[in-house]
């Protein structure tokens, strides 16, 4: 088992209504925020972790895998399997059984966090607003009383970098798995991506996202929607 080669693709991720992806919280104070985004410790900038990135195509490719959630009874698949295209593109916990993992090798799939484009970061630094307080409201039933929650969201328009190194390992057949994978799993778990949501509060409107200007590591323009 050796990598033979590596798949890359950059470009943008275009924020298309609110994202909230939230760095939790022990404690609220009177008027603060009480969900507020992820961000950078250092700058205060907004961020898409990587994992927020890969945990949402990883279950939104298990819901395409026909009776994997039943299997699994909705928990992630870690069945370990050389041939499952979750486990090997993904990765798997069943680190212990050691001759799958020999066969199957390390995931395939990484995703670096997203971070600002430039021209968003200048605009944080020019105190611009690129982030919004979202009032939404939780309403009793029998009083109709309303229980106001804010949150925080990344504003319509903002755009982060992104980054994604897939690796091609031949396991004895040549890599040809690997390569079948980055198309069946990547690039159609990305096209969903799109049709679906990133962070929370999906449901309600929040994170509808879109990849822009997709380039392979031949400069190479990828069109998400001519995948099928």
């Amino acid at each position: 088992m050796k990598q033979i080669r590596t798949k890359k693709i950059t470009g943008k991720i275009a924020v298309i209504t609110g994202l909230h992806i939230g760095a939790g919280s022990d404690k609220v104070e009177i008027g603060g925020m009480d969900d507020p985004v992820i961000r950078n410790p250092l700058t205060r900038e907004p961020y898409i972790p990587g994992s927020s990135i890969k945990g949402k195509m990883r279950a939104i490719m298990e819901w395409r895998q026909d009776g994997l959630l039943a299997r699994t009874k909705g928990k992630p698949c870690g069945c370990g399997e050389p041939s499952c295209p979750i486990c090997r593109v993904f990765g798997s916990g069943n680190s212990g059984d050691v001759e799958k993992a020999k066969n199957r090798g390390p995931s395939r799939l990484i995703i670096r966090d997203a971070e600002l484009t430039e021209n968003y970061k200048a605009q944080f630094l020019d105190g611009k607003p690129i982030l919004e307080d979202k009032k939404e409201n939780a309403l009793n039933r029998i009083t109709a009383a309303a229980m106001p929650r804010p949150i925080e969201r990344v504003v319509p328009g903002v755009e982060f970098n992104f980054e994604l190194v897939y690796r091609i390992i031949d396991t004895g057949d040549g890599g040809k798995d690997d390569e079948a994978f980055f198309k069946s799993v990547v690039l159609e778990g990305l096209k969903l991506l799109q049709n679906d949501y990133l962070g929370g509060g999906g449901s309600r409107g929040n994170g509808r996202i879109k990849f822009v200007d997709l380039k392979d590591e031949t400069g190479a323009g990828i069109n998400l929607q001519d995948i099928k």
